[in-house]
């Protein structure tokens, strides 16, 4: 049974040989030669455009996750339990890290009575340090993380805080400055409004998320009971080896410590997550039509080989080939068609994604030749004006991110578009009978 179907492949990749080799300049083989081409530049296309969409997308959820929300939020845990919910983080590999932390809402004035509201996180003096996410996202512009709990601090004993870089230049204050919480929401033991709530800005930071630069400060945790309030809650945000997969860590969370509320990072930011996935899939689908233009080619450049090798077809049928077999030779070709040009757009994609800064950049460089040799020409008053375009800067500074399934669902929809076309294109075969077609001959 195995040799036999061995034999049918061999005899269907030989007739498809022979077809591909008596007509290497005709119109069919133009034919195939685009449809492996489109395929090619689809698949090439599709990879280039979500590899740099997921970089300019995982900035803003990196930012979100490893800074605002955490992977996952840990409250309501009372004196008894939180020891033993410490212990439980400590034994699982997969929390990386578990931060305590307090937050509050603000409105924040500077030196020159600028305004502005803000999220306060009490955070520890060691996050900096034992958070390596939070490390590489908080990108210090400015002076330090500098707390004032470090006895090495020149603002040790302080109170000090650290700002993101559009709330500081909102507020009109850099390091060393004093800012004041004007008005702080927090427990019924806390004043809502006051002036005597100053701190001196021991650094400024930048990460991917405006939001986050705009509206995010941190204090040191210690003095969260001073300005916060007794009553004020303490969370504990957790980091794990893999951020998707946090549900069966959380599940196992609240089997433990039934009275405390898990939340995964999903909970925060909701809508704006759920509009980064409906960016992504409505441009995945608009770039994906060029698969679907590929493969309507494909079908109609099909039809017209079945019907130019009619006599070949009889002739096969008359010597006892079988009408699958003489099917397969044409789904096999459309098959050769996207998988070479899906292989082929495949590495091309991958290695463009992967030095898309040095792509973007001669880009900007052939844009801005051609547009002052143009202006040379037309209105040679003029050049002084022409500039590089900074988009393409912009473009150039945004890693791209490359996942394997992505890749790999993309290539396979490369392969499976042209069989799928060869195969509806295949069912004009021998529509004719044998007889028909030699008597006409």
């Amino acid at each position: 049974m195995i040799k036999n179907e061995i034999k049918s492949l061999r005899w269907i990749s030989f007739v498809s040989k022979r077809f591909a080799s008596v007509d290497r300049k005709g119109r069919a083989a133009v034919t195939s030669f685009l449809a492996t081409l489109g395929i090619c530049v689809g698949v090439m296309t599709l990879i280039v455009v979500i590899s740099v969409m997921n970089g300019f997308q995982m900035s803003f959820i990196d930012s979100i996750l490893e800074i605002s929300s955490f992977h996952a939020r840990v409250q309501n845990l009372n004196q008894e339990s939180e020891n033993d919910f410490l212990k439980f983080c400590d034994k699982n590999p997969q929390v990386l890290c578990v931060t305590p932390f307090y937050e509050a809402q603000a409105l924040m004035a500077g030196e020159k009575n600028g305004t502005s509201s803000v999220i306060i996180r009490a955070v520890p003096q060691n996050i900096y340090q034992n958070d390596d996410g939070f490390q590489k996202e908080i990108q210090i512009i400015e002076g330090d993380f500098d707390l004032g709990e470090n006895e090495q601090s020149k603002y040790f004993g302080n109170n000090t805080i650290v700002l993101g870089y559009s709330l500081a230049n909102h507020l009109g204050v850099s390091v060393g400055d004093c800012v004041n919480l004007l008005m702080l929401s927090g427990s019924s033991d806390v004043e809502l409004f006051s002036e005597d709530r100053v701190f001196i800005v021991s650094g400024i930071f930048s990460c991917g998320y405006q939001e986050i630069n705009s509206g995010y400060a941190f204090l040191s945790i210690n003095k969260a009971t001073d300005y916060f309030g007794k009553e004020s809650k303490k969370s504990y945000g957790l980091k794990f080896a893999h951020y998707d997969r946090e549900m069966k860590i959380i599940n196992q969370i609240q089997k433990e410590f039934p009275d405390c509320k898990a939340e995964s990072w999903r909970n925060y930011n909701r809508s704006f997550f759920s509009a980064l996935k409906v960016e992504k899939n409505m441009l995945m689908f608009l770039v994906a039509l060029i698969f679907i233009v590929v493969a309507v080619n494909i079908y109609n450049g099909m039809r017209r080989v079945v019907f130019e090798r009619k006599n070949e077809i009889a002739v096969l049928s008359a010597l006892g080939a079988r009408k699958w077999g003489i099917k397969a030779v044409f789904i096999f070709k459309g098959f050769l068609s996207g998988f070479f040009g899906a292989i082929t757009g495949m590495i091309f994609g991958i290695f463009i994604a992967h030095n898309s800064d040095v792509v973007f950049t001669v880009i900007s460089k052939i844009m801005f030749f051609f547009q002052y040799f143009l202006t040379a020409i037309t209105e040679p008053e003029n050049l002084m004006y022409i500039q590089e375009n900074s988009t393409y800067r912009i473009y150039a500074e945004i890693p791209a991110r490359i996942f394997p399934k992505e890749v790999a669902v993309i290539t396979l929809f490369g392969i499976i578009s042209p069989l799928a076309a060869s195969w509806a294109a295949s069912k004009n075969v021998l529509k004719m009978t044998v007889s028909e077609v030699l008597r006409y001959e």
